[in-house]
């Protein structure tokens, strides 16, 4: 087979093969340079799947992984591994929903399960399938120290972290899931690599200083040398959607990437995705994630924008969350001065820091949606997700604090909400078991200073050491595993039919998809905190108080779809009598 490196600034290279490569004494064959593609070194030999290789520099004694390996059986600082991807089955096609009928599940492959392997995930995605959703969003899957992380310290974007099951475990779970007619959605961090095991600076300029970032160096999306740095990245992500017939990925935090060409790598890898698409048949899309409130974000690259096909929207999440907890703090702040009119706002305008001052950031903040020609399935909705759940001190999640009836509220806000739904694994049934912030550094040094660093950030806001769970504690990984004997429980059980009731309607009721925002009209109280809202012929109704409260719907004659608590249907007059804590979804 061909081994092939990009090492631009080397002037030897040799490619060591064989179990003891590591040890330099694995069987050495020189490299010769490329003579059409600068930087780049090649060399045919003798190898089949599992064989260990690595890449030896000029007279650095170290022998290297390849950036481009498949496979790290051994960890990030081990050698790579020859991957075959025929030897993968696939047993159907992927499942071809269009992102606009989405419900997307996110899932970590760590806590997921008690074993925390794609195998142990796979055999659950039953669950997940009966529930109702289309797709499991996947957690990083990448490559990072040692065993338990959240992933988001991944070293090398082309592998699989080999506790999870290797390349061969994520091709079982992709296939199951699609067995299961579910679609697989790939957190990909694209912005930095961990802070240990990184070997690409060894190979060329993966990174720059013309930028920082909160990690550091930038990555090196506009230097020189960035042409092989953006197709390596492109190159992987392309990699997950056709060698795992992975169907779509999420963009981790976009606005992280420092990049000041005129055509941004964003762009680029948008089209190239768009051509994939196009030749496989399979509707393709990316997602991202990004605080800008920028709607050029997810705009067609036509009309000026990157061409992503949708975002998380956090300005959602936060009105929701403030409107439920009553939180103020950090961002919340300014969503909290009229929660309802921040709910109010984002299920209509989509974002609320749409050039509006943010306290938080101290500046105006945002720029307007289109809402004629910009829609809904732009952007995800949620109340919870790993961040909002695990950058908390605690990891706490919303049932840990609110009423089975508020929980019923959030879901209803969500999964009836114009935005295309994602919910956070457990909360279909009101998991209590928190999600807290773990990492397995073997580095001590490094594991101290990821230990100090929470708990100075948390001391900050007036929390004491001993409230901030250990990262590097292993029981801080497993409280944060799901306990699915809780859905045999009360509330729970109730709460999980709920939202197999709710993911029904959106599936069978045609307005419930309705892309159009500015079709969605919501009225509500902020004193006596309810809120309606209006998609095409379907009502909803919310009372987020206490105390039981009539509502005015302005409208009779529709029937209850599905109760939180048993109500009538509206009067002649079109009010309708809800219990505290509750909601109702209304339609012919």
């Amino acid at each position: 087979m061909q081994f092939e490196v990009w090492a631009p600034q080397a002037e030897r290279v040799v490619l060591r093969l064989g179990e003891a490569a590591d040890d330099g004494a694995g069987a050495a064959h020189p490299m010769a340079p490329d003579p059409e593609r600068a930087g780049w070194w090649s060399v045919a030999a003798e190898a089949t799947d599992g064989d260990r290789y690595g890449f030896r520099l000029d007279a650095d004694p170290a022998v290297h992984p390849d950036p481009r390996g498949r496979r790290l059986p051994d960890g990030p600082d081990g050698l790579s591994a020859v991957v075959d991807f025929d030897r993968f089955v696939w047993s159907v096609p992927a499942p071809r929903t269009a992102l606009q009928d989405a419900v997307l599940y996110e899932l970590h492959i760590g806590t997921f399960t008690a074993e925390g392997t794609f195998d142990a995930a796979a055999a659950l995605l039953g669950e997940v399938a009966a529930l109702g959703v289309t797709h499991v969003e996947l957690m990083p899957v990448c490559p990072f120290p040692g065993t338990h992380g959240w992933g988001y310290d991944g070293v090398a974007p082309w592998a699989v972290h080999e506790p999870y099951g290797g390349p061969a475990g994520l091709a079982r779970f992709v296939d199951t899931a699609h067995e299961h007619g579910l679609g697989v959605v790939l957190d990909v961090v694209h912005n930095h690599l961990g802070p240990s095991g990184n070997h690409l600076p060894a190979f060329g300029p993966y990174f720059t200083d013309a930028h920082r970032t909160p990690w550091g160096a930038a990555v090196n999306l506009d230097a020189p040398g960035s042409d092989e740095v953006r197709a390596y990245l492109m190159g992987s992500a392309l990699a997950w959607l056709r060698d795992y017939r992975i169907d779509g990925l999420r963009l981790d935090a976009v606005h992280a990437l420092a990049d000041d060409r005129a055509l941004t790598f964003l762009e680029e890898l948008s089209a190239a995705v768009d051509a994939l698409a196009a030749e496989s048949g399979r509707p393709l899309f990316l997602i991202a994630e990004s605080d800008r409130c920028d709607p050029r974000t997810t705009s067609p690259r036509a009309a000026g924008g990157l061409g992503l096909h949708a975002q998380w929207n956090d300005d959602f999440h936060h009105a929701v969350h403030t409107a439920l907890t009553g939180e103020d703090q950090g961002y919340y702040a300014d969503f909290a001065q009229a929660p309802l009119a921040a709910v109010a706002k984002t299920m209509t305008r989509a974002f609320f820091h749409d050039g509006t001052y943010s306290t938080f950031r101290g500046r105006s903040h945002g720029r307007p949606v289109d809402r004629r020609r910009t829609p809904a399935h732009r952007f995800l909705g949620y109340a919870q997700t790993h961040d909002q759940i695990g950058n908390r001190a605690r990891g706490d999640r919303l049932a840990a604090t609110l009423s089975p009836g508020l929980l019923a509220c959030a879901a209803t806000l969500v999964l009836t909400g114009p935005f295309v739904p994602m919910l956070f694994m457990g909360e279909e049934w009101g998991a209590r078991t928190p999600w807290q912030y773990f990492t397995d550094h073997p580095d001590p040094q490094l594991a101290q200073a990821v230990r100090e660093g929470r708990r100075r950030e948390f001391a900050a806001q007036g929390w004491s050491a001993g409230d901030v769970p250990d990262p590097q504690d292993p029981a801080t990984r497993e409280r944060s595993c799901l306990d699915r004997g809780e859905r045999g429980q009360a509330p729970h059980g109730r709460l999980l039919d709920w939202y197999r009731t709710l993911i029904g309607l959106r599936r069978h009721q045609h307005d419930l998809r309705d892309p159009d925002l500015a079709a969605v009209k919501v009225a509500f109280d902020e004193e006596r905190r309810w809120l309606t809202f209006r998609r095409g012929d379907v009502r909803v109704a919310l009372n987020l108080a206490g105390e039981a409260t009539t509502i005015a719907l302005g409208r009779n004659g529709v029937r209850v779809l599905a109760a939180w608590d048993p109500v009538q249907p509206p009067d002649p007059a079109g009010r309708i009598r809800l219990p505290p804590e509750s909601a109702v979804v209304l339609g012919h």
